[in-house]
């Protein structure tokens, strides 16, 4: 026969003269007997697909190399009932595509190395399995290695109001008390707005406030408190709020964001337009806890009354 044949579009490696039967094999192991098979590229272990920060759409895979050379090339596939009748592949540009292309083969490198990457575009709430094969040049290619099996989440944003003096939960209604205003002070209540947030959105989330009044208004009196971004220390009359903490146990951070995040007795408005007081920096965040005082100043002629009064709506988004 003839060692080597080729066209524009095929190749065809072989062997001429005569060639030695049989396999060597165990439950485990298959010993093949040529030099095509001495020839192929090691068959990758098992890869390390897993969800490792809860997500939704993603899972991170790290490919074993399975000692291969630094120039072998990988292709992975991935399903979503082990490759029974969905058998997919992970595209060059880390999404699931139909067919393999000769782009979706890369080197261990190129595919995240020991720190792997993420596949992206994939289903809430579904178990994915993947498989890698490897080659190295021409007539190279292995088989399929063993599966690794991880599961996305579905999306979730959680959110929760506290009226307190200190770090605590607390039960509705949320109701507030800034306590009797002197003229010329600031006045500071004594319990604080804490919200806790969470969210595994991909682009993170955000927390708004809006008042219904635009200040503290007061009915008996016939006047309104004016809600302000400002230092309540330089004007006359004014009403607002400041952040006194944001914390995370991951992701995020979470952040307080201008006007609100000032110090000393600057504050910012809250008026009838909704508000962005925090965010977590654009990243998905697990166990936020801020925090917000809140502050107010009458002057001389500031009507007196005892009903001055808002009423705040808070507002929890994700951007998944």
């Amino acid at each position: 026969g003839i060692n080597n044949g080729s066209s524009t579009s095929y190749q065809l490696f072989g062997n001429s003269g005569e060639v030695e039967f049989g396999t060597g094999t165990s439950t485990s192991y298959k010993l093949n007997q040529g030099l095509t098979f001495t020839m192929m590229a090691n068959v990758p272990p098992a890869p390390d697909l897993s969800n490792p920060s809860n997500f939704y759409n993603k899972l991170q895979l790290i490919i074993n190399n399975g000692g291969n050379a630094d120039d072998t090339e990988f292709a992975i596939a991935i399903s979503t009932d082990n490759f029974a009748t969905d058998t997919r592949y992970v595209q060059d540009d880390q999404t699931v595509g139909a067919s393999l292309g000769s782009e979706d083969w890369q080197t261990y490198t190129a595919w995240g190395g020991i720190s792997g990457f993420n596949i992206t575009g994939l289903l809430a709430n579904t178990t994915y399995y993947v498989k890698v094969m490897a080659r190295q040049g021409n007539f190279t290619q292995s088989g399929y290695g063993p599966t690794d099996t991880a599961a996305t989440v579905n999306p979730t944003l959680s959110f929760d109001l506290d009226i307190s003096n200190s770090n605590s939960e607390t039960s509705s209604p949320y109701t507030l008390n800034i306590g009797d205003l002197t003229p010329g002070s600031v006045v500071t209540a004594t319990n604080l707005i804490w919200i806790d947030f969470s969210t595994n959105a991909n682009s993170g989330g955000s927390i708004y406030i809006n008042g219904s009044n635009s200040g503290l208004q007061s009915s008996t009196a016939s006047h309104t408190i004016s809600a302000v971004s400002n230092d309540l220390a330089s004007i006359g009359e004014g009403y607002g709020l400041q952040n006194a903490s944001d914390t995370e146990s991951a992701g995020g951070p979470m952040a307080a964001q201008s006007p609100y995040n000032g110090s000393a007795q600057n504050v910012g408005i809250v008026d009838s337009n909704k508000r962005l007081i925090y965010n977590s920096s654009g990243a998905p965040v697990t166990a936020g806890r801020t925090s917000m005082y809140v502050k107010a100043k009458i002057n001389a002629v500031t009507p007196a009354a005892s009903d001055y009064a808002d009423t705040l709506t808070v507002i929890a988004s994700g951007t998944f």
